[in-house]
């Protein structure tokens, strides 16, 4: 008789509903590792991470800063090996839920969900108030029109609604327009920089002892790990992959590899004698004006409304991954079972869809009425929490991972899975500490705000928690759907 956790024993197949294996209505063999590829990098919008975010870490970290995108790559390029050694082994059931229900159990797997529907909630609609800004402030520049942001923000949450219903091709070949114009524009300056040699020439200071540990580096840490949000969930189109054994790994480790090299390379647009003094006198400028500098003008005024669509893109991967999440629960009776419709033609999960657009309306439409600024409290105040809880659900999955192997005895035949998840749970384990401890670089807020930011992240892990031991005493054939684990051979044991 096992003595496991009760949240991981099996229940008996007659206590079990068995609805259509998870995803079967989704539109099959529509994706292949390109558009997979495209969707998740899409979601860590390159062109506003570098141009937004990154000029703040150069200010704070200095020539070292390169190293800390660098730094997170590699944790998340490990991270990535030991999800897909969990793909191989578990027969390819996908993303945080499903993971960390097979590894820690379904009131743990529950839990997870519930915090990953939410954190990716606030990521995508926080960044409405920043790509409201951005457009205003390109409007206002070329047409002299003053629009409030929550209108524009209502449109780009229109818009979004109307890609993502369409279907997760018709999405991916959409992003991926996307993708190429921002990304091309990046390279274009990177070209230029190697070409003009940058301000000194190519440098490797950046890669001294002196620049890596110089002080400000773990804060940079922060932001470069937040830049990789979203690359993740390429587990959740696995139903709609084509050849998903391939697809998935290989859309992942491209997605990670690109974003590192590319996020590092970028970053050295000036020179190590200039580039502290350059950001701390025109942080919010600082791309432009290498733009400017290395390309042109003409370059720095197509940046500016690159911007606009790279978050636009980001809103749409995002949009996509959480109308995904949200089908798995529905699917499984954590949510409504009405969310788990998929629409008749596009087969698209357009219930979840359709919800996903009203809670991003009625949150721009709260913060406009209330007269609340679009950046600051609302983009700081939703996507610290969104980005702290992504992060954590990353280290969860990493323990999953280990737990699976080890109980399964998989020791030796997934031994690289096995100490991948081991060293991403340190790295992650790390970065998720640095995160938190440097989490006023992000915000701007006092202490209490700050831990009322990150106190949410637990209050909601909590509240799933609740729910599924809920599930457990009153409806245990929801609770053994938990992880869309039904039928699935791989969950036949204790879990």
């Amino acid at each position: 008789m096992s003595t496991a956790d009760p949240s991981r024993v099996a229940t008996p197949p007659a206590a079990v509903d068995s609805p259509p294996p998870a995803g079967i209505d989704l539109k099959q063999d529509a994706l292949g590792a390109p558009s997979i590829a495209f969707m998740v990098i899409a979601a860590a919008a390159p062109l506003t991470v570098m141009a937004g975010v990154a000029p703040l870490a150069l200010a704070i970290g200095g020539v070292g800063a390169p190293v800390a995108y660098l730094a997170a790559g590699i944790s998340f390029a490990v991270f990535a090996v030991a999800f897909m050694a969990m793909t191989r082994a578990t027969g390819g059931k996908g993303a945080f839920y499903s993971y960390i229900t097979l590894g820690l159990g379904r009131v743990a797997g529950l839990a997870s969900g519930f915090l990953a529907v939410v954190s990716y909630n606030a990521l995508q609609i926080g960044v409405y108030g920043l790509l409201a800004v951005q457009t205003h402030d390109a409007i206002s520049r070329v047409l002299g029109v003053d629009i409030p942001w929550p209108v524009l923000a209502l449109v780009a949450i229109a818009i979004v609604w109307f890609v993502g219903r369409r279907g997760i091709d018709v999405g991916a070949r959409f992003l991926g327009v996307l993708l190429a114009l921002e990304t091309g524009i990046l390279l274009v300056l990177a070209v230029a920089i190697l070409v003009k040699g940058g301000a000194h020439g190519i440098e490797f200071s950046t890669f001294t002892p002196k620049a890596i540990f110089a002080p400000g580096m773990a804060g940079v840490l922060a932001f470069a790990f937040a830049a990789f949000m979203g690359f993740e969930s390429t587990a959740l189109y696995r139903s709609e992959a084509r050849d998903p054994d391939r697809s998935i790994p290989r859309a992942t480790y491209w997605a990670v590899g690109f974003m590192a090299i590319f996020y590092c390379f970028i970053v050295q647009a000036f020179g190590a004698a200039q580039v502290q003094q350059a950001a701390g006198d025109d942080v919010a400028d600082l791309f432009f004006s290498a733009m400017t500098t290395y390309v042109g003008t003409w370059a720095t005024d197509v940046m500016s409304l690159l911007i606009v669509t790279s978050a636009l893109a980001s809103q749409i991967a995002f949009h996509n991954a959480i109308n995904r999440y949200t089908y798995a629960l529905a699917r499984d009776g954590a949510l409504p079972r009405i969310l788990d419709r998929t629409h008749p033609v596009y087969k698209s999960p357009s219930r979840a869809g359709n919800l996903q657009t009203i809670l991003a309306a009625v949150v721009i439409a709260a913060f406009g009425l209330a007269g609340a600024d679009p950046y600051y409290q609302l983009l700081l105040v939703l996507n610290t929490p969104g980005i702290v809880g992504i992060i954590a659900l990353q280290v969860i999955t990493s323990l999953a991972v280990v737990a699976y192997f080890v109980r399964k005895h998989y020791v030796g035949a997934e031994r690289v899975g096995l100490i991948a998840g081991v060293l991403s749970t340190i790295l992650l384990g790390l970065a998720l500490l640095l995160l938190v401890a440097n989490i006023k670089l992000l915000t701007n807020m006092g202490t209490a705000a700050n831990a009322a930011l990150v106190g949410s992240v637990g209050v909601v892990f909590l509240l799933g928690i609740v729910a599924a031991l809920y599930f457990r005493a009153r409806v245990p054939r929801t609770y053994a759907r938990i992880g869309g684990l039904y039928d699935d051979p791989h969950a036949s044991t204790e879990r």
